[in-house]
Parts: C-alpha cells; sequence; structure tokens
C-alpha cells in the first residue's frame, strides 16, 4: 500500500525548530489522590449552551481554574494586593498561580489579557422551571502590581469577579459534579475538556450513561460554538474530527473511560450519548502540561485560522510537526510553478495529518538522482499518479461545503467530456477518478523528476 508524502519535488530537509519559551518535556508525574486539585462544577454549568462568544481551550482552563481558587478562598478581597472598596470585591490570586494551573507556560502576558477579554464576551443563557437569566461567563478581571508595571519588580496579582447568578453557582452548587485541575491540564483540546466534564457527572451514576440528544446539542456543548452560529457539521465529519480524538483523549489521560453510544432512526445517526466507566487506580501518571507557543499559533492564523482555533491545534500537535507543516504549506503558497493555493487552511490541516501518520517523512534527506540506466517505467509513473491523487482527494475531504462547492465547479468548467455525468459529486468512481486526478494536478503541477526520483527512493522496494 502506497504511503503519502510530500508531491511537489521540495527536497530540502525540513527544519526541526525548537520552542523559544521552554522544551516541552516527556517526564511524567506521579500524583496521589490528594493532590488532584478538586473543585465543585454546578450541573447547570457543565455543557454550557452559549449564545456569544466562543469557549476556547484556554478559556474552558481559565474558568476552571477560576472557580478552584473561588472556592478555596470562600469569600472575595482575601489577599487584596491594594486598599481600595473595589478590590474588596473580587477573587485574589498571583497570575503565576493561574498560568500553572491553566498550563499557560507563555510569558506574553498580552495574549493573556485577550483571552481574559474574550472570556467576558461569552454571554449565556440558564434557565430553569422558575427563572430566565442572561449574564456573561465572568463581569471583572484586572491585573495589579503594587510595585507599577514599568518595573521589573513586585508580583503580579489576578483579580476576577463573577456576575450574581454565576457567583452563586460557583460558590454554593446546589448539584455539582467533582472536578480536577490536574485532569483538565493534561487534556489539549476544548472538545476534550468539555466531553470530559459532561461524561465526569455520570461516572457514580448508577446508569453509566448521559443523557440522550441530538447530535446537533452535542456539537454546540463539546465546541463552545454559540447556538446561532451556521448549521453544525455533516455528522460523519463531526465524529471523525471531534468526537473520536476528544474519546480518545479522555480514555488516555483521565479518571474515566467512555464509549460513543448512537442512536439510529434508519441508517441515519439523529441521538448520542456516551457510556461512562471510572478507572479504579490509586494513583495516575500524568504527562507535563502543553505549553502555548504564542509565536507558533501566529503563524498558523495566517492560514486564516482563528486564534481559538489556531491554539487548539497548537495543543494538539507536537512542535516539530506543527513547524514542518507550517513549512510545507509555505512552500506550495510560494511556488510559482503551481496553480494558486486557494486554501491554506486546509491544507494545513490534511498536512498535519500526513505528517503524524507518517513521523518518518520529517526526517527526508535529499532524494538522489535517478539512475540514467534504470529509467522510471510506465508502472512507476501510474503508482505515482494514483497515489498523489488519493492525498489531493484527502485534502479535498478536509474542506468545508463552499469549498468543495468552488473547487468542484472549477473541475466541471473544465471537463471537455460531456458523457461524464458530474451531477452525483464524486460519489460516482469514475467522477471521483477523475476529479482526484485533476485536483492533485491543480495543488502540485505536473509531476517533476524530483518528486518522482523521491517516491522512487522511498517507496519502491530495493532492486
Amino acid at each position: 500500500m502506497l504511503r503519502r508524502k510530500r508531491w511537489a519535488g521540495d527536497t530540502e530537509r525540513l527544519s526541526m525548530a525548537t520552542r523559544k519559551s521552554k522544551a516541552r518535556s516527556d517526564a511524567l508525574t506521579t500524583l496521589e489522590s490528594g493532590d488532584l486539585k478538586q473543585f465543585r462544577k454546578t450541573n447547570e454549568a457543565i455543557g454550557l449552551r452559549v449564545v456569544e462568544g466562543n469557549l476556547s481551550l484556554l478559556s474552558r482552563k481559565v474558568f476552571n481554574v477560576m472557580m478552584y481558587h473561588a472556592q478555596e478562598m470562600k469569600e472575595p478581597g482575601l489577599n487584596a494586593p491594594i486598599n481600595t472598596p473595589a478590590a474588596k470585591k473580587y477573587f485574589w490570586i498571583p497570575l503565576s498561580d493561574l498560568a500553572r494551573d491553566a498550563a499557560y507556560d507563555s510569558k506574553d502576558v498580552q495574549y493573556l489579557k485577550r483571552q481574559l477579554e474574550d472570556m467576558q464576551n461569552i454571554k449565556l443563557l440558564m434557565e430553569n422551571e422558575r427563572q430566565w437569566t442572561s449574564e456573561r461567563l465572568v463581569s471583572s478581571v484586572t491585573l495589579v502590581n503594587p510595585e507599577g508595571f514599568n518595573k521589573h519588580s513586585g508580583q503580579v496579582w489576578f483579580g476576577f469577579a463573577f456576575p450574581p447568578e454565576v457567583h452563586e453557582q460557583v460558590m454554593a452548587p446546589s448539584t455539582y459534579t467533582r472536578l480536577s485541575i490536574v485532569y483538565q491540564s493534561s487534556l489539549k483540546s476544548g472538545s476534550a475538556l468539555a466531553l470530559y466534564e459532561i461524561c465526569r457527572r455520570y461516572a457514580t451514576n448508577p446508569s453509566k450513561l448521559t443523557f440522550i440528544q441530538s447530535y446537533e446539542h452535542w456539537y454546540g456543548v463539546i465546541t463552545g460554538n454559540p447556538i446561532s452560529a451556521e448549521a453544525p457539521p455533516v455528522y460523519k465529519y463531526f465524529k471523525r474530527d471531534t468526537i473520536k480524538p476528544a474519546i480518545a483523549e479522555i480514555n488516555a489521560l483521565t479518571d474515566i473511560n467512555i464509549e460513543l453510544v448512537e442512536h439510529k432512526n434508519g441508517r441515519r445517526v439523529e441521538k448520542l450519548q456516551f457510556r461512562v466507566e471510572q478507572n479504579k487506580q490509586p494513583q495516575l501518571e500524568f504527562p507535563a502540561p502543553p505549553v502555548i507557543d504564542v509565536e507558533l499559533i501566529g503563524r498558523i492564523m495566517k492560514f486564516g485560522f482563528s486564534q481559538t482555533d489556531a491554539s487548539d491545534l497548537a495543543a494538539q500537535y507536537q512542535d516539530d510537526v506543527i513547524r514542518a507543516a507550517i513549512s510545507r504549506v509555505e512552500i506550495r503558497a510560494e511556488s510559482t510553478s503551481m496553480s494558486p493555493l486557494g486554501t491554506p487552511a486546509g491544507y494545513f490541516r490534511w498536512t498535519l495529518q500526513d505528517i503524524a501518520r507518517n513521523p518518518s517523512s520529517l526526517l527526508l534527506s535529499a532524494p538522489k538522482t535517478i539512475s540514467k540506466k534504470n529509467p522510471a517505467g510506465p508502472s512507476v509513473m501510474e503508482k505515482f499518479l494514483a497515489a498523489r491523487a488519493q492525498d489531493a482527494l484527502a485534502v479535498y475531504k478536509e474542506l468545508d461545503e463552499k469549498e468543495h462547492k468552488q473547487i468542484f465547479d472549477a473541475f466541471k468548467a473544465q471537463n471537455l467530456n460531456k458523457s461524464i455525468k458530474l451531477d452525483k459529486g464524486i460519489e460516482s468512481a469514475m467522477v471521483r477518478s477523475l476529479f482526484s486526478t485533476w485536483y492533485a494536478k491543480e495543488l502540485w503541477g505536473e509531476p517533476t523528476a524530483q518528486a518522482l526520483a523521491q517516491f522512487i527512493e522511498q517507496f519502491q522496494p530495493a532492486a
């Protein structure tokens, strides 16, 4: 079976740049149950439906850290670094404690400030049989250095306050789930953290099953996207890109194991729930928390990603994988011998997955020249084109519906064979074959001698 690789013939060794802020450690830390930094999270706040703003991985972690410390202090005003009436209304913790517990290991305070401001833009609706309330997630945040921000001395303090209803739910939840700051620090994506919080609630339930809801509902609570946002993706893509990776993270890194349960109407999956089992382990091992590299996030955002999506991608993949993928996309985008790269975000996602599947591609050396005595025969060229077409199809599947339509319309416009019916799109095997070959050429141009030599060197058996 042919493995995937680069097709444009780029032969330079990919850079294995290291993180400037702090190297990622592979060391494991053994933790007893008393070290888990547990807090109570009201069941109403688990699986919040957002109507405005977006709950990113970092904002979820920061909010949980705020709840943990507020419950530990029990009342605002303690440790206030300045003596003002307003300071008595805030909960206060050192900024270094917030960064540590939220696994934020960057010195970029401006980025953290933007994340805190974004949390104030998150609007929630809370409704029960007696009350309807619209509130912000956080009412006020502040940073204070009693020595002055222009000096290099003194401790920076983080102050925060909740709106009335949120404050009540944080400090005196009527029904709650006990969660751990340590487990949340080990999770790498916002969707995994959201799903963990929901499922952890049912770990001690006799049924061991979560509630049943439509997949559209689950999409909202797991991704944190606002209710009024555009329609969720097709279920099979939601399952592939969000649910399955989140389950894998949770089962590998936390104190519970979960399993997806699908409820079908005929062949269509309409509703979902999850089966939850608690791990019976006296002690657990956790990898060091991920480091957030702001410079790397900025480079990812240049491909068209939001800050939230870029942060999640940076948390999901190792630095060397991300940097290699960035290099590939930049080389492809700058190429003058190929058609313009119209969808760098989709191409970047596919490249990340390609490198993760084939880590050996990070260490590729320059290919040897093809011996004139052994020229590439037609069979090798056919295999090369077929493998390249498969990868082009994989890139296409990573794009959204709007991009699908634009690209397929371009394919239809240049198709001269009117006997081939294109109305069913790539569901037709013949159309899929023609389209993938065409799209591979659009992405990577005509086959080059370098690309073919690289293919022969890597994927053909030695003579």
